[in-house]
């Protein structure tokens, strides 16, 4: 046993506790032992920070702003939205978010997905028949599922590709996941689908404070076109309550004011005054050709590369604006803030947005650049609620993001572009065109997440360089020598599938994937097959609420307890590994060329 050898298995036997005892953060314990690795020699300064610019942290963090541009837009909430109106049971509504999200899963990153339709889930749960806490936990499973279908889906299918081409040469392609993966995320729908019923209904989950703020009703105004399509002649045409909005007034071109009625005719330049939340708004002006009201000119930006920003403001009973009205107090043009719609409580709006004079209480929706709004808030005495990504009929906004990610996909699947550009470019891209802006393209990051990959790839690598996996290979493959290979590789799915929970999917992934391929090697095997198994193992943490960000993300919005997971977990890890392990077998032959 060589003196780097047993160094690096010191730093393993000490590290790998440390993380299972989650009384330190993750990514703090992981840069911590690469400086110990740096310090006792195992780890070059030179080599030490190459896992920041490997190719699996690019992808997970272009994966990560491509899905944040998607939840921004709306989109994917509009297009489910029909769908899910008509299903009044939780029998129908389980199948259909726990589909979609599996279905998202595949396209972004888990994470991502299942944070998208997070919302949706929770405003339908507190519905009558429906619960949250039976709708969440299915979603998180089967994103983590619909997750193992593509190469980007999860962290752990990049990884294990970075880990077959620095022992093999080759990485896996985009969609070499997909027979195994869509086989196991269609058992595993089948299983929810009935087995969300092992789960409590009555618990009462979290509710954020700007997801109440989001409840609020607004009143804003929409434009009716020059030209409009001939199925639109009337306001009931437009069937404004499939959105969830409200007719409080028509105002004509020429200032008359007409009766809000469902047989009024739709006449060019008409002023609608509408009534709904941000989103029911936000999906009106993306499913009609109304045109948001605007005023003549653009917000004003201090600097020309100043972000644009949305909040929303309760107005506090000293402020000057209290009697005045967007037009009285020149607001967009004294202090370069547009106002685009206004909340009152127990009061319907009808007259126009420029018009409506300000009364105490009033919440505001505001949008300016950056520099604006401080000092906007502070001097007239409004109070700040919450940041809105606020939606109205920007169209570049809405669907920019799917219509980027399908390219990227598109390019990745005829072997146009590599996947860490392919993915790269999307974001940028993303980025580019203002449908996401910097400042949250930063914040989408999970610097947590990147950062532990990053720290303990070159740890990994030097646990491999001193020959310390290929000890423990050999004694594994000692102890299953004789062993039926499909055993073997059940084996090892379950030992990443109970590494996961405690030392997290990334790291169960980078410690278990070099010593697979030496396994199979070692039993005359061919390594993809126990890559695979090491892989859907270490994405398949369905017992704990802690294994997996997804887990984590509906604990409180589902008021689950830890020991929740097991109700529905147990059995479906039951499923993955009875079914995946022959799946894996069957798809990727152990023997042959």
């Amino acid at each position: 046993m060589t003196t780097p050898r047993i160094l690096s298995f010191t730093l393993i036997a000490c590290t790998v506790p440390t993380f299972a005892w989650g009384r330190f953060r993750y990514d703090l314990v992981s840069v911590v032992a690469l400086v110990v690795a740096m310090a006792i020699g195992i780890v070059p300064v030179k080599a030490a920070f190459i896992g920041f610019t490997s190719d699996v942290v690019v992808i997970i963090a272009s994966a990560l702003i491509i899905s944040a541009a998607i939840a921004r837009s709306g989109v994917i909430e509009t297009a489910i939205a029909p769908v899910l109106a008509r299903l009044k049971s939780l029998p129908a509504q389980v199948p259909a978010l726990a589909g979609a999200t599996a279905i998202l899963s595949m396209l972004t990153k888990n994470v991502g997905a299942l944070a998208i339709l997070m919302p949706t889930a929770i405003k339908l749960g507190r519905s009558e028949g429906s619960s949250a806490s039976a709708l969440l936990m299915p979603m998180a499973f089967m994103s983590l599922l619909g997750g193992l279908v593509t190469l980007v889906g999860t962290s752990t299918n990049i990884i294990v590709s970075q880990v077959r081409e620095e022992t093999i040469g080759r990485p896996f392609g985009m969609f070499d996941f997909a027979p195994v993966g869509l086989s196991l995320t269609a058992l595993g729908f089948v299983f929810v689908s009935v087995g969300w019923r092992l789960l409590p209904r009555d618990r009462q989950g979290n509710t954020p404070i700007e997801e109440s703020a989001a409840d609020a009703a607004y009143a804003t105004e929409a434009t009716v076109p020059d030209t409009l399509d001939d199925t639109f002649k009337t306001i009931a045409d437009l069937d404004l309550a499939n959105d969830g909005v409200t007719l409080s007034a028509i105002e004509c071109s020429n200032g008359e004011r007409i009766e809000a009625d469902a047989d009024a005719p739709l006449v060019a330049g008409q002023i609608l005054i509408l009534e709904g939340d941000d989103e029911a708004l936000a999906s009106l002006f993306s499913r009609l050709p109304l045109l948001p009201v605007r005023p003549d000119n653009d917000v004003e930006k201090a600097k020309p590369n100043e972000e644009v920003r949305s909040i929303e403001v309760v107005v506090q009973p000293d402020s000057p604006l209290i009697g005045g009205s967007a037009r009285r107090t020149r607001m967009q043009d004294e202090y370069g803030v547009k106002l685009l719609a206004v909340g009152r409580r127990d009061e319907r709006i009808t007259e126009r947005l420029r018009e409506i004079s300000i009364k105490g209480g009033d919440v505001l929706l505001l949008q300016a650049g950056e520099s604006a709004l401080p000092d906007f808030v502070r001097s007239l005495s409004l109070l700040p609620l919450a940041e809105r990504r606020v939606q109205l009929g920007n169209t570049r906004q809405r669907f920019g993001p799917i219509a980027i990610l399908i390219v990227a996909i598109l390019l990745i699947a005829f072997h146009v572009v590599p996947v860490v550009a392919g993915f790269f470019g999307a974001a940028v891209a993303i980025v580019a065109v203002g449908a996401l802006p910097m400042r949250e393209a930063y914040g989408a990051l999970e610097p947590e997440v990147l950062v532990l990959i990053g720290a303990l790839t070159p740890i990994s690598e030097a646990v491999q360089h001193t020959g310390g996996t290929g000890l423990i290979a050999a004694g594994l493959s000692h102890m299953l020598t004789g062993i039926p290979a499909l055993i073997v590789l059940g084996v090892l799915m379950m030992t990443a599938m109970a590494c996961s929970p405690f030392l997290h999917n990334a790291p169960t992934v980078l410690v278990l994937g070099p010593i697979a391929v030496l396994v199979a090697k070692g039993l005359h095997l061919k390594p993809d097959p126990f890559l695979m198994a090491v892989a859907t193992g270490a994405g398949c943490d369905f017992l704990t609420p802690i294994g997996h960000q997804c887990n984590t993300l509906v604990m409180g919005p589902g008021g689950y307890r830890f020991g929740d997971y097991w109700r529905l977990g147990l059995p479906l890890s039951f499923v993955v590994i009875v079914f995946g392990t022959p799946l894996i077998a069957w798809f990727w032959p152990l023997v042959g060329q």
